[in-house]
């Protein structure tokens, strides 16, 4: 679960090494897609480049709060346009959710970091991925042509471990092109 029934992260499964974690991949990419519920509250949040999904607009809008943020509807622009009008055509994307936003690009991840904190339960919370509960998100990631990859322990005193998922494609351009 990504949050709880309210939609909320609750103080539970905030972990400063999952943060940090987080963080760094974050540093790593030219945009960051996201719902318009979903937010990253990290200390250079407002230094990245975004797209924030929504219905709201018909194509593509300029978020009048974040001078590097658009709002992007994927029924009225592609991935591609959404990327050029951002300045960045060629830039490298990551995803940070909500579900919808998540099951979005199934098909087009080369990695998914997939974390788990096993003494942190939410009933009848958001999932990660529109499957779950019926299926796990490793069943889920696998049916996508993902594989389990290397697993790093963040913080062992709390079992807190992610999994990297990886595209079997390995191709990024291969992998953008069904995402176009």
């Amino acid at each position: 679960m990504l949050a709880n029934t309210a939609g909320i992260m609750p103080d539970s499964l905030k972990f400063e090494a999952d943060q940090h974690f987080f963080e760094r991949g974050l540093d790593s990419v030219d945009v960051v897609v996201h719902g318009r519920h979903s937010h990253e509250r990290q200390r250079r949040s407002d230094l990245r480049r975004r797209l924030i999904l929504t219905r709201t607009v018909s194509a593509i809008a300029v978020d009048p709060s974040n001078k590097k943020a658009l709002f992007w509807n994927p029924a009225g622009a592609s991935l591609e346009q959404a990327m050029a009008v951002l300045g960045a055509p060629n830039g490298s994307v990551g995803v940070i959710g909500g579900t919808s936003v998540f099951g979005m690009f199934l098909d087009c991840y080369d990695v998914f970091y997939l974390s788990r904190a096993p003494d942190v339960r939410l009933p009848g919370g958001r999932p990660v991925f529109a499957e779950v509960p019926e299926r796990t998100p490793e069943e889920v990631l696998a049916s996508h042509g993902l594989e389990r990859g290397q697993r790093q322990v963040l913080d062992a005193a709390k079992g807190l471990v992610v999994v990297s998922w990886l595209s079997a494609t390995g191709s990024m351009s291969a992998l953008l092109e069904k995402c176009v």
